[in-house]
């Protein structure tokens, strides 16, 4: 394994589209919410534990997670986990991220990865970690990863890469980024889909230390300035202090929108290995064994009585009974129950909000 190699993984958010699975204290992150026996931040350790040593790994999270973080991973030391104060989006916490790491090995090569992401072929996921590591130890880039598309996908951000699509080898092949673009309607995902020079943003980067910390001087300095003022507070008892009255004061941005739109040297690599982006219950339900029906049950005492194309989420040993419900989410967990139809899952976040505005937080 090469020292040099650091992993930055991502695990803060709250994953309200899985609510009442997800909830405030136990976010999806935590959940074994694929019924394979280990939570997606688990899962996620384990892919990167393959190519670099888990104390190389650091984990970025709300202070609230700390140790659940700890508890899953017990190989790390508490100090590989970061924990914020408060939610500032992802430019921030690789920032933080980025003064630790100079503090250890200023010639490390990082990759930044997001904690609940699904990887079907692992093997192929290495593959292409370890030549973007090298990559970005060889040339002074920014390189993101760019997913071949499946489908005219409306729910994620998408890349154009410079170049004949026909020269593209997927998980070979390195190409300048053109644009950036956000989640298009179903019209424009179409053009994207069936031009052939768009990739899925999978959120996923590869930098050196020394290049993405140009990069934040130069398009970031405000955010960039505040944690190099912790320089001698980092790997100390006075680090969580300041982080804490660091935190209020910066400002909320994601490394896309503060860094890599804007950047010049930012490429990408073509990939294909099995990524989702596992955001809703509808990508969850797409990525299950189904029944002779098309439902989806996870559950050892569900009673299931015509229905079809459903996804029925309930806790073992609990007794449900459903019946002639077509294309319906119905998810049950703790002191909550959702049925709710899969078509209108976008909706779910606005229950949420009257649930935690009418019942408190007790519920969310």
């Amino acid at each position: 394994m090469n020292s040099n190699y650091y992993c930055v993984i991502m695990a803060g958010g709250i994953g309200s589209r899985f609510w009442p699975l997800s909830t405030t204290d136990r976010p999806k992150q935590f959940l074994d919410i694929l019924n394979v026996g280990k939570s997606l931040l688990q899962q996620t350790f384990d892919r990167f534990t393959r190519i670099l040593p888990p104390e190389n790994i650091i984990i970025v999270t709300n202070d609230r997670y700390t140790d659940l973080v700890l508890e899953q991973l017990p190989a790390l030391k508490k100090e590989q986990v970061l924990g914020e104060p408060m939610r500032r989006n992802t430019a921030p916490c690789i920032a933080y991220a980025n003064y630790k790491i100079l503090k250890q090995n200023p010639e490390a090569q990082i990759v930044v990865a997001p904690s609940d992401h699904v990887i079907e072929k692992e093997d192929a996921f290495i593959d292409v970690l370890k030549k973007g590591l090298e990559y970005v130890h060889h040339n002074d880039v920014l390189l993101t990863l760019g997913i071949q598309p499946g489908r005219p996908e409306t729910g994620y951000g998408y890349i154009q890469v410079n170049g004949s699509n026909e020269k593209i080898v997927l998980n070979e092949s390195f190409r300048e980024v053109k644009t950036f673009t956000e989640k298009p309607d179903h019209k424009m995902a179409k053009v994207f889909y069936e031009s052939g020079d768009f990739f899925w943003n999978s959120g996923m980067f590869f930098w050196s230390l020394k290049t993405i910390m140009n990069a934040f001087q130069k398009y970031l300095p405000e955010v960039d300035s505040l944690f190099q003022e912790g320089m001698d507070k980092y790997y100390t008892p006075d680090e969580q202090d300041f982080i804490d009255q660091t935190y209020p004061s910066c400002r909320n941005i994601s490394i896309d929108y503060g860094v890599m739109e804007k950047a010049d040297n930012v490429h990408v690599l073509c990939s294909d290995f099995g990524w989702s982006d596992l955001g809703t219950w509808g990508s969850l339900y797409d990525r299950l064994n189904k029944d002779e029906k098309n439902n989806v049950v996870v559950g050892d005492s569900v009673f299931n009585y015509d229905n079809s194309n459903c996804l029925i989420n309930v806790p073992n040993n609990k007794v449900v009974v459903v019946q002639g419900l077509d294309d319906y989410i119905v998810v049950e967990s703790d002191n909550t129950l959702l049925i709710c139809k899969k078509q209108d899952e976008q909706k779910i976040k606005n229950f949420v909000n009257d649930v935690k505005m009418k019942k408190g937080e007790g519920y969310i």
